[in-house]
Formats: C-alpha cells, structure tokens, sequence
C-alpha cells in the first residue's frame, strides 16, 4: 500500500513550505491542491465562489486519481486543505488512490497572522481565488478548524521555525520509512 504526508491547514498557515520541505528530505512527490487548480482555472476559466469551490473539488480528486496510477510502494506528500471536504470524501479517495498509511501534519497560525499573509499574496495569485476579502472570513475559519485525526499528528505552530528534523522523524516512525538524512536546523517561518 502506498503512504502519504497529509500537509493539511488552513489557506495560509504555511502548509506549501512544509510540504515543500518534507517533499524535498524525503524525496517523494509532492501533490497541492493549487498546482492542479491553476491550469484548471487556465483552461475552464475563473468564476464565482462556487466555481472556485467546485474547481477545488476535481483539483482533490484528481491529486488522488494520479496518486492512484503509481507504484503500490509510493510515499506522497499532499498538500491540501483537507477541511474543505467531508472526512469521507477524504476517505473514499486514499482507499481509491491505494493509500494505507497517513501521517498529519498540522499548519496553524493565529487568525491575524493567517489574514496578513493571505492579503500579502493577494496579487500575486491567480484571480480564480478569492480575493482580500476573503480574510476576514479566513480568520473566523482559523478558529474553527481542526486536524482531521487520520494516522498520527503533528502540530506546527507556522510563526514558529519549522523543526524539520523533529517531523522527519515523526514521519519515518509513523509511515515505517527509513528515516532522510537530517539537516540539524530548522526553516525560518512560511
């Protein structure tokens, strides 16, 4: 059975440089959620929320239809919001795509943090997503959000710096893969 880092947190709580991170110790695919929208958004075209919303639910599925062509061996780093979603739907695509094993890791950020760091990229993004006034609601988001308790966790605290060895380790004992080679550092904040 294939295995997967779940990289899962809110918009901006830093999930791509961790998963980013990990993708590059371990040397292992990475799969986001973004990469798949954006040509989406080039060829089907931008829209209202709902077609975002809806753009991001064939983006998750297909991240998993690929997964699901790879070699049984496979370790997979996926880079999501993993909220957006029923826990099922989530479920329903590891078991398609072949994935047994999970790890979780948790990107968090206070609301604040997280509505500063969204703005500050506002214009650099693709127009398909939600614009600044998203913020305010991510923030509300922010509190309400939860891991999604599949396999075990880590919680990254993202204003923090990444102790990438620490969740290397974690990874290797959780996944029973054999452990990178280790930096003794850590990545500045996302």
């Amino acid at each position: 059975m294939k295995k997967a880092i779940l990289v899962n947190g809110v918009p901006a709580s830093g999930k791509s440089t961790v998963a980013r991170a990990l993708a590059r110790r371990f040397g292992a695919p990475l799969m986001t959620l973004d990469t798949v929208k954006e040509p989406l958004f080039h060829h089907v075209g931008i829209g209202d929320r709902e077609h975002n919303r809806k753009l991001g639910r064939a983006s998750y599925e297909i991240i998993f239809a690929a997964v699901g062509e790879w070699p049984d061996d496979a370790l997979v780093v996926v880079d999501a919001w993993f909220g957006f979603q029923p826990p099922e739907v989530l479920e329903r695509h590891l078991l398609t795509a072949g994935i047994g094993r999970t790890v979780e890791l948790w990107c968090t950020a206070p609301g604040p943090v997280l509505a500063e760091r969204y703005l500050s990229r506002t214009g650099a993004r693709s127009p398909g997503h939600p614009g600044p006034e998203y913020a305010p609601e991510l923030v509300a988001l922010s509190a309400r959000a939860a891991p999604i308790g599949r396999g075990p966790l880590l919680a990254i605290d993202t204003t923090e710096p990444f102790r990438l060895d620490e969740a290397a380790d974690l990874v290797a004992r959780a996944l029973d893969v054999p452990p990178p080679a280790r930096s003794g550092g850590a990545l500045s904040r996302p």
